[in-house]
């Protein structure tokens, strides 16, 4: 039996996914998955493989702001606008 982690692996080979729908898809709550998806980030590149976890940074809806500090986490508003609306990272492992 695999454990979230490897699903969450298994899942993001097959293509790219947000942590919402990594939740939807595995029924856990989003923080969780982020801090699973931190994990997967730090064994897939101890594991001897050339595979990475490759992240879309979140950006702003609104004015297109991206370089947020952690890109494996959802924050709640924008630095330089201010706005809440925050589209998610996105993860794929390559």
């Amino acid at each position: 039996m695999e454990t979230t982690r490897q699903r969450i692996a298994d899942r993001l080979r097959e293509g790219p996914a947000t942590a919402s729908d990594l939740g939807e898809t595995l029924s856990l709550p989003t923080p969780v998955v982020y801090d699973h998806v931190e994990h997967v980030s730090r064994s897939i590149a101890d594991d001897g493989t050339d595979a990475e976890l490759l992240v879309a940074p979140p950006e702003c809806r609104d004015c297109g702001f991206d370089g947020f500090d952690d890109p494996i986490n959802e924050p709640s508003r924008c630095p330089e606008c201010k706005s809440e609306r925050i589209e998610e990272p996105a993860f794929v492992i390559r």
